[in-house]
């Protein structure tokens, strides 16, 4: 396997390395959530010693209906992430959909990330590749529903093209007919060839598409983290609510808070099992 290692901090994800986790809500609702959540997510990193990054959407481009929620604006959503990283420490994480936002999300963020329906945007992927390479800092590109472990190599290309060797790929499910995503494990092997660490996006691979708004199965969350990270995959995404059936997006598949940590206690001991066999 190629060498894969990515440096985001502190930290270190990649081959022979402990999982990264990247946690959070789907969406920014309000500044006392967020930081509520950041905070319960750095003192599982403080009594654990996890390597966790914080995840929020300060705008859900892609909502199914004109009416749902969408988030706080590219404004109030980075002056939340950066209140997170300086009251908790945690590196944090946002989708980008436009160019224009690399800049900005850059000078805050730790990771960009690139949404799997936008992951086929040229223009996109090199802004966040050049403002990442200003800032010394990492892209994340969501593999779409609809392309090939395989293709993935063309984004990586085009991040490498402008200098960024700080790049994952994330594995999120594949569209398998209507309202139904299913996950290939052999997805993880073939993106770590590239020379990549690879992420596993457990929530939104667990989404049922389809109707107003988009379902999901919380229940399976576990099951399918715990098959990935045996697959080998480097890194584990989970979305995250206090109260995830009142949550303004993506509530059927994010996982319960309270039920957070048990989840990451059992994902840590499978990949330390795993690493202990390599």
């Amino acid at each position: 396997m190629a060498e894969n290692l990515v440096t985001i901090g502190e930290y270190r994800c990649g081959h022979g390395q402990p999982l990264l986790f990247i946690l959070g809500p789907c969406v920014m609702e309000s500044e006392s959530l967020v930081l509520g959540i950041a905070e319960r997510l750095a003192d599982l990193r403080d009594r654990y010693g996890y390597q966790i990054v914080f995840k929020s959407s300060f705008d859900k481009a892609n909502r199914t209906s004109v009416d749902s929620y969408r988030g706080p604006g590219l404004d109030d959503g980075l002056r939340m992430l950066d209140l997170v990283r300086q009251k908790t420490g945690l590196p944090t994480t946002t989708d980008i959909h436009e160019a224009a936002q690399a800049q900005p999300c850059a000078e805050v963020c730790s990771i960009l990330q690139i949404p799997a329906f936008l992951a086929r945007q040229t223009d996109l992927i090199v802004a966040a590749a050049d403002a990442a390479v200003a800032r010394n800092i990492c892209v994340n590109v969501k593999k779409p529903q609809f392309v090939a472990p395989e293709d993935t190599v063309h984004a990586v290309s085009k991040c490498r093209a402008r200098g960024l060797h700080s790049i994952l790929l994330s594995e999120r499910g594949s569209t398998f007919g209507y309202g139904r995503l299913v996950n290939d494990f052999r997805c993880v092997p073939i993106m770590q060839s590239f020379g990549v660490p690879v992420v596993y996006d457990a929530t939104h691979s667990v989404q049922l598409p389809g109707g107003a708004t988009t379902g999901g199965q919380r229940h399976m969350v576990p099951t399918l983290s715990r098959a990935a990270v045996a697959a080998g995959c480097d890194a584990v995404f989970l979305e995250t609510h206090p109260t995830p059936d009142s949550a303004r997006s993506d509530g059927p598949n994010m996982v319960i808070l309270d039920q957070l940590e048990r989840l990451l206690q059992q994902l840590s001991v499978l990949r330390e099992a795993i690493l202990s066999f390599q």
